[in-house]
């Protein structure tokens, strides 16, 4: 029967093959990142202070509806989901 302490110490650790190398560095334009006090944004900075524009984003929303169809036995229920995006 093998302790709890030969478990812990024996052995190389299972997941040990499936690591890699840590992929290439990728230079990012911006130095720091900040929040503007007045719009709660984001704002990229490079490394001479100059503002980046890191591109634009959407926002979206959804609802969704829940069915019931057969209210006096068991209920067959459904829903309806949308969705908008900017």
């Amino acid at each position: 029967m093998t302790t709890s302490t030969e478990r812990l110490t024996g052995g190389r650790p299972w997941a040990a093959g499936r690591l890699a190398p840590y992929p290439t560095i990728i230079r990012r334009p911006h130095a720091t990142v900040t929040v503007d006090p007045v719009t709660q944004l984001g704002v990229f900075r490079d490394r001479d202070g100059l503002v980046v524009e890191m591109g634009k984003h959407g926002t979206s929303s959804g609802t969704e509806t829940s069915t019931t169809t057969n209210s006096d036995s068991a209920n067959d229920q459904g829903h309806d989901q949308d969705s908008n995006q900017d």
